[in-house]
């Protein structure tokens, strides 16, 4: 594991991984569309197990170097957290689960891709493991909507929402007594990211509040058009 602080925003490392990441999705969605059902679910469950996976041999690795930390390498910010889950939900595919991971990936995981809050460059597990986990949440849920066929409803808005607030008051719990930052609700990230504009602690934590369910709005707006336009 090369240490390095190599990572650049929007630097020729970060296009790259987000490009063949991208072309890796398609690939992926495109050759699961041509499989039996039972490759498709196999597959579904192999690449949530290697997400998992991948954030359980990071909190492993940091144990074996004594270099774990509890108030940062617990599996507690948002795209690790929702991670463990996912091959809970490949297996029984329930809506409710569709419903709050869809909404909270494409709302939060997005943005760790867009504005990643990351030192650490190639080659270095660290780099590997934020890219793969973070791009893999997204082309996961698309992997659900396109080979699962599973769609939000109007309802599912508000679950989604519901559910984050539960999240957001566990974490202010964890964060209360280990003295931890998960999903930045004492201090926003050292890096460049949408939290940076958004005013000092706490202000920012209510302006993410109050655009949250218009985000949702935004993101189920493409459902909700093209549900509508099969209708006619």
């Amino acid at each position: 594991m090369l240490d390095n602080k190599d990572f650049v925003l929007f630097g020729n490392q970060h296009l790259v991984v987000v490009i063949l990441l991208f072309f890796f999705g398609i690939i992926l969605i495109l050759w699961a569309q041509k499989q039996s059902n039972q490759t498709q679910l196999k597959t579904g469950f192999f690449f949530a197990f290697s997400l998992s996976s991948t954030v359980l041999i990071w909190i492993f690795l940091k144990i074996y170097l004594n270099g774990f930390d509890i108030k940062n390498d617990l599996p507690f910010h948002l795209c690790n957290f929702i991670a463990l889950f996912l091959p809970l939900f490949t297996i029984y595919r329930k809506q409710v689960i569709y419903d709050i991971l869809l909404f909270w990936i494409l709302a939060g995981t997005s943005h760790a891709i867009i504005t990643p809050d990351l030192q650490q460059g190639f080659p270095n597990f660290v780099f590997f493991k934020y890219w793969y986990v973070h791009a893999g949440l997204i082309i996961f849920i698309f992997y659900a909507t396109f080979i699962y066929k599973m769609r939000p409803n109007f309802k599912s808005i508000f679950i989604s929402f519901l559910a984050f607030q539960g999240y957001l008051l566990l974490m202010l719990f964890i964060n209360k007594v280990t003295g931890a930052n998960y999903l930045y609700t004492n201090q926003k990230p050292d890096g460049e990211t949408l939290l940076t504009h958004l005013g000092d602690w706490p202000y920012y934590i209510f302006m993410v509040e109050l655009f949250i369910l218009p985000y949702f709005l935004i993101i189920y707006l493409p459902f909700h058009l093209t549900r509508k336009k099969q209708q006619q």
